[in-house]
């Protein structure tokens, strides 16, 4: 089965706001959102809004980008991640033969 994306959220929320021991409650007035919503958000029932997801993060005091990558390493698989790295290296690397530096736009005009 498929992680889908608003679980995988959630659960770097609950387990974000567990570690600094707060509760549902406290996150959920600081983000003035109400505690139910917060509650299915964290269990991958609702899918948050980018401003509600913002709000969340600020009363959790992390970086929306920081979470987002946590994310993305739950989402996408160590051999996956390592072959994209590869290949983005690929893409954006001055090529060889390039003298003048012009390796790199013609990489990115290429891909």
């Amino acid at each position: 089965m498929t992680l889908l994306l608003r679980e995988a959220i959630g659960d770097e929320l609950r387990r974000v706001r567990t570690g600094q021991g707060r509760t549902l409650r406290e996150v959920s007035t600081n983000a003035r959102v109400s505690l139910g919503y917060l509650s299915e958000v964290e269990r991958g029932q609702k899918e948050a809004s980018s401003e509600l997801l913002a709000s969340i993060c600020e009363a959790l005091d992390v970086q929306i980008g920081d979470m987002l990558f946590q994310v993305a390493g739950v989402l996408r698989p160590a051999d996956v991640a390592a072959n994209a790295t590869d290949t983005l290296v690929e893409v954006i690397a001055p090529q060889e033969d390039s003298v003048d530096g012009a390796g790199v736009a013609t990489a990115l005009a290429a891909a």
